[in-house]
């Protein structure tokens, strides 16, 4: 009877292990803001990217970070440490965690996508991501020429899926192969946009400021 026993309970603790290691990855994150919230999808091929996401979100990471830079209907940048009760009229976008993500530029800048930010070719010429900071795009139309011209300028070719979603939702395809997009914002864009059209200093963040919280949805 012991011997029996025992092999059950071998035998659910080794169904237990198989269903925790095939059971589905967190990618969905709740964006909240005063000005309203979105929900971000994370790429399951962009992993490490999808990861650190995922922890830094489940740590409290973003949690009273501010939205500390807009361009009016091009982009909103967040996830600057430094930003957490910041002073008015301080400048924000240098802080960060302390390692950086390798560039991943298998996906492209059209309308919705969230991107790691990153230091200048200067000193950052692996293109590497900031481990913390992010933007997400909003962007313009992009004709079939943009693209041509950003293929001969860059040296690739986009996919003619890529295309058609640029000429169909529009973008920054000047930001493809330059920095890693590793998801996108499947609800609420209206309020990223929202948030590009607020007043701003001069050093582009809001004048009014626009916290964060986040939280794992899936």
């Amino acid at each position: 009877m012991k011997c029996r026993l025992t092999k059950i309970t071998a035998l659910i603790l080794s169904l237990t292990m198989m269903w925790g290691c095939n059971r589905p990855q967190p990618s969905k994150v709740q964006v909240t803001t005063n000005q309203g919230a979105f929900v971000i999808n994370l790429y399951e091929e962009t992993d490490q990217y999808r990861k650190n996401f995922i922890n830094l979100v489940s740590e409290g990471f973003y949690d009273s970070l501010l939205f500390h830079r807009i361009l009016p209907d091009v982009i909103i940048q967040g996830g600057d440490p430094e930003s957490r009760n910041a002073p008015k009229g301080k400048f924000l976008g240098r802080g960060g965690v302390d390692y950086t993500i390798a560039s991943d530029f298998r996906y492209v800048h059209t309308y919705g996508a969230v991107s790691g930010a990153r230091l200048s070719n200067e000193v950052n010429p692996r293109k590497e991501s900031s481990g913390s900071q992010f933007f997400i795009v909003i962007g313009y139309p992009v004709t079939d020429e943009d693209l041509d011209r950003i293929e001969q300028e860059k040296g690739f070719k986009y996919t003619p899926e890529q295309r058609r979603l640029y000429k169909l939702v529009g973008g920054i395809p000047q930001f493809d192969k330059e920095y890693s997009v590793f998801g996108e914002v499947t609800d609420g864009m209206d309020v990223v946009k929202k948030i590009s059209r607020m007043p701003r200093d001069a050093n582009d963040r809001p004048e009014k400021d626009v916290l964060m919280t986040m939280k794992i949805t899936d």
